[in-house]
C-alpha cells in the first residue's frame, strides 16, 4: 500500500514544477517593449530618435543651428536707436587697426546686445541711459541721432569723456563717463575675443605679443583711457 502511494507521487512530480517553472520564466521575461536587461533588444540599436543605455532607454535630443531661430544682426535687448548708436560708439573705440578687425567686423555690438540682455539690472540701466544720452547729446547739438553723426562729430562728443583711470576698478563717478569706460572695455575684450580677430592674419603672423590674441596689444594704445599705474 505504501509502495503504491510513492509510486503514484514520484509520476505527478514533473506534472507539478511544470507550472511553477513556467512561473520562473515569466518573472525574468521582460516586459513587452521594454529592452532586456542585459543590453538593447536582438536589432536595435541607438539611431536618431535614441538608444539603449543601461537598460534604459536614452532620446536624443534635437538640435537647431543658432543662425536659424534668429537674426544676429537684429537687437533683442535695445532699442533700435539705442543699437545703433552702440555700433557707431563701437567703430570709433575699437576700430581696425595694424591688420586686426575692429569691433564692426568682430561682431562686438551683437555679442553686447546679448551680453547686455542677461546682465544685472544695474549694468542693463548704465548702458540704455549712457546710449540715451550719447543720442541726446547728439541731437542737441547736430540735431541727429549719434549713429548719424561723422567721425568729426562723434569725436566731438565722445573725447571729452574719455578720461584717466589710475586703476582700473577705479571707474568715473559721472554716470556717461562710466559707460563710455566700461563700454570701452566691453568692446576690446569682446573684439579681441572674438573668432574674427583670433582668425586675423596679424595673429597668425604674431604669436606671443601683448594683448588677447598675441597681437596688437591694444591695452598699451593712446586711445586707451585706462593707463598704467
Amino acid at each position: 500500500m505504501k509502495r503504491r502511494r510513492f509510486l503514484q507521487a514520484i509520476a505527478a512530480a514533473p506534472a507539478a514544477a511544470a507550472p511553477l517553472a513556467a512561473q520562473q520564466t515569466a518573472q525574468r521575461a521582460p516586459a513587452p517593449g521594454n529592452p532586456p536587461a542585459g543590453g538593447a533588444p536582438p536589432g536595435a540599436g541607438p539611431g536618431r530618435g535614441g538608444g539603449f543605455r543601461g537598460g534604459q532607454e536614452v532620446r536624443l535630443l534635437e538640435t537647431t543651428e543658432v543662425d536659424l531661430t534668429a537674426d544676429p544682426a537684429a537687437p533683442t535687448f535695445f532699442t533700435a536707436d539705442q543699437f545703433a548708436a552702440l555700433q557707431a560708439l563701437g567703430k570709433l573705440l575699437q576700430p581696425p587697426m595694424d591688420g586686426h578687425p575692429g569691433s564692426e567686423e568682430a561682431g562686438a555690438p551683437e555679442f553686447l546686445d546679448f551680453l547686455i540682455g542677461v546682465s544685472p539690472a544695474d549694468r542693463q540701466a548704465l548702458y540704455r541711459e549712457g546710449l540715451d544720452a550719447l543720442n541726446g547729446q547728439s541731437k542737441k547739438k547736430y540735431k541727429k541721432l549719434f549713429a548719424g553723426l561723422d567721425a568729426t562729430q562723434a569725436d566731438a562728443i565722445v573725447r571729452p569723456l574719455l578720461v584717466v583711470i589710475p586703476w582700473s576698478e577705479d571707474l568715473p563717478k559721472d554716470p556717461l563717463r562710466h559707460f563710455i569706460a566700461q563700454a570701452h572695455r566691453d568692446f576690446r575684450t569682446a573684439t579681441q575675443n572674438s573668432r574674427e580677430w583670433a582668425g586675423s592674419a596679424a595673429s597668425r603672423g604674431r604669436r606671443g605679443g601683448r594683448g588677447f590674441g598675441g597681437g596688437a596689444g591694444l591695452y598699451w594704445l593712446p586711445i586707451d583711457p585706462v593707463v598704467r599705474a
